[in-house]
């Protein structure tokens, strides 16, 4: 999610994916109890809230919170979950001020820390009732995560994955952010390889059994195009159109791809 340097690959164990499927696990129960609570008239400060008290009841810690701004003497950021409504993809920061309005729909990614491993994961949901463009966004961009998830095993390329994902979107008239990617996970949050939402399939790096995979497709109803709002986090659709985002992190085995952020 967050732009960072990368780090060399690095295959992971049985007993390491099964820690990575525990932090994951912990991310999946604050993000369900996000979607449970989101309705119109509450916060995303209150929202921030509730995620956090997830993770620190299981034991872990937050990701995203202290992480380095990418802009050079730009603030780190300040919470436990990205929230964004409507135009806005990803990095927003949530606030008391910002409250959920009938009709929105909502973005939102957290990261945890269980035994020094990361799981991460996002989810996009409607505010009460929503429109059927809106509700369409948020079908396609979330099976655009498996149809690249589908891809991700032994004896394909990361390209595979990205191609997928982008065939997917593009077939139903949307777009794919370029500027920010998909990413290698494990002790940190961002890991090689990076694995973009859109590709050639064939290209890219070799899956090997091991290997864990923060796959997250950000599509927007206009253009591809962003823009970071004064803030210095908040990325919002440079047109202003509709933008979801849906992640899992997951291993590639021997076998088919195995998701580890889902309860």
């Amino acid at each position: 999610m967050f732009r960072s340097n990368r780090r060399r690959i690095v295959l992971k164990s049985r007993e390491e994916i099964e820690l990575m499927r525990r932090a994951g696990q912990i991310v999946a129960r604050a993000l369900d109890e996000v979607r449970r609570h989101t309705r119109p008239g509450v916060s995303t400060a209150e929202l921030d809230r509730i995620a956090e008290d997830v993770l620190r009841r299981h034991n872990a810690a937050p990701v995203f919170k202290g992480y380095p701004n990418p802009h050079p003497g730009g603030p780190p950021f300040p919470a436990t979950i990205t929230a964004c409504i409507n135009e806005e993809l990803v990095h927003g920061i949530p606030s008391p001020h910002r409250v959920l309005q009938e009709g929105d729909i909502f973005s939102v990614d957290c990261g945890a820390y269980y035994k020094g491993w990361v799981g991460d994961a996002a989810i996009t949901v409607p505010v009460g009732e929503i429109s059927a463009e809106a509700r369409r966004l948020l079908e396609v961009t979330e099976q655009a995560l498996y149809e690249g998830i589908a891809q991700g095993r032994v004896g394909n390329r990361t390209e595979d994955i990205s191609a997928a994902v982008q065939a997917y979107v593009e077939a139903h008239g949307y777009s794919v952010v370029r500027e920010y990617t998909g990413h290698g996970v494990g002790r940190n949050m961002h890991e090689d390889p990076q694995v973009p939402n859109f590709g050639q399939a064939g290209k890219g790096v070799p899956l090997k059994a091991g290997m864990t995979i923060a796959l997250e497709p950000m599509v927007q109803v206009g253009t591809w195009k962003t823009r970071v709002l004064d803030d210095g986090w908040t990325v919002v659709s440079a047109d202003g159109s509709l933008s979801a985002h849906f992640e899992h992190s997951f291993a590639v085995t021997d076998g088919e791809p195995d998701i580890l952020t889902l309860l």
